[in-house]
């Protein structure tokens, strides 16, 4: 039997709503430091939109990244487009880098408008891009909101797993507070 990790983590309204959908992500690493990030936070679940050919939960360097959060892993759903990804979603979300997005929200705004949703049972989707190339425009428009995270210098984006890790922080931290307020 295989050592999943702790089975023992907080349980928040906001971990059952949220869904991580990654959009033809291309490296396995990635996608096993995503599933980490996602489990060190709390969230379980995370969904694949045509990943490349070696981008699959049972990849060798998957699994090596994951670190315990291999129960993610195993519980990746696959699917071939983004609409069945985020069926029954209420809040869509798309993640960009581009500059001139007009209405971007920051992770700390996302993170309470999801609480938001959370507290009154919606589903919520989070959609990442392409390493290489993010969400495409049209991509970017099935989403009811778009996500941008700050950068201080001129770089055109940030790995797909530290995005990931950034964003379930944020939506960690928002939950603690809420819970302790």
């Amino acid at each position: 039997m295989k050592d999943y990790g702790s089975p023992n983590r907080l349980a928040l309204p906001i971990h059952a709503a949220l869904r991580f959908v990654l959009v033809r992500p291309h490296y396995p690493e990635n996608l096993g430091a995503a599933a980490r990030a996602m489990k060190a936070m709390g969230f379980l679940d995370l969904a694949l939109v045509r990943p490349s050919r070696l981008c699959v939960p049972e990849n060798e360097m998957a699994f090596k990244m994951a670190v315990k959060a291999w129960d993610v892993l195993a519980n990746v759903s696959i699917y071939d487009d983004i609409a069945d990804a985020v069926a029954g979603s209420t809040l869509i979300v798309a993640t960009t880098a581009r500059r001139g997005v007009s209405g971007v929200w920051s992770p700390r705004r996302l993170a309470e408008e999801c609480l938001r949703g959370a507290t009154r049972g919606e589903r919520i989707a989070i959609l990442f891009g392409n390493e290489k190339t993010g969400l495409s425009s049209d991509e970017v428009r099935l989403a009811q909101a778009a996500l941008r995270i700050p950068m201080a210098a001129d770089q055109p984006s940030i790995n797909l797993s530290q995005a990931v890790q950034i964003v379930s922080y944020e939506l960690l931290v928002a939950a603690l507070d809420e819970r302790g307020a």
